[in-house]
């Protein structure tokens, strides 16, 4: 073997929750290691789901990441010349990393509001199954549909 494995640190659960996904998501939201802001941000985030949307802030959490995982995607595959857009299965890892990302896109994307209420509609409009994050799968799920004619070249 030429290389060292890469290890996968163990994320320890939140202080709060207790919820190894919320801290994941905590560190997503956190710029330029700037931690504890992040986790204001996301706790002020929770507060807000129960009091404005009266929900359970951890299982709309929870079905908000379920909705905005992606089952497949798209890579480019390069063959003979010609560039070749292949469906492939999307990891449980990579899953979770793309819901994050689209979520946070999509509440960063809104403008005049504090990040918290942002983040908690996003959050809100996931779970129900819609907003961007949730579009952002379903574009990508279309395009796997049309390009599935290439699946073949999948390595």
């Amino acid at each position: 073997m030429r290389r060292k494995r890469n290890v996968k640190r163990e994320i320890a659960p939140d202080f709060k929750y207790g919820n190894a996904q919320v801290a994941k998501f905590i560190n997503y939201v956190m710029k330029a290691g700037k931690k504890s802001v992040a986790q204001r941000v996301v706790y002020d985030t929770f507060d807000v789901l129960e009091k404005k949307y009266k929900v359970d802030p951890l299982t709309t959490f929870d079905l908000a990441i379920k909705n905005a995982s992606p089952l497949v995607e798209i890579k480019a595959r390069r063959i003979g010349g010609a560039t070749y857009q292949v469906p492939r299965e999307v990891r449980g890892e990579r899953k979770l990393a793309l819901a994050y990302r689209w979520m946070l896109l999509a509440a960063r994307g809104k403008t005049g509001k504090p990040m918290k209420e942002k983040l908690a509609e996003e959050i809100v409009l996931a779970s129900k199954g819609e907003g961007n994050a949730v579009k952002k799968k379903m574009d990508t799920h279309r395009m796997a549909e049309a390009n599935k004619a290439f699946a073949h070249f999948s390595w």
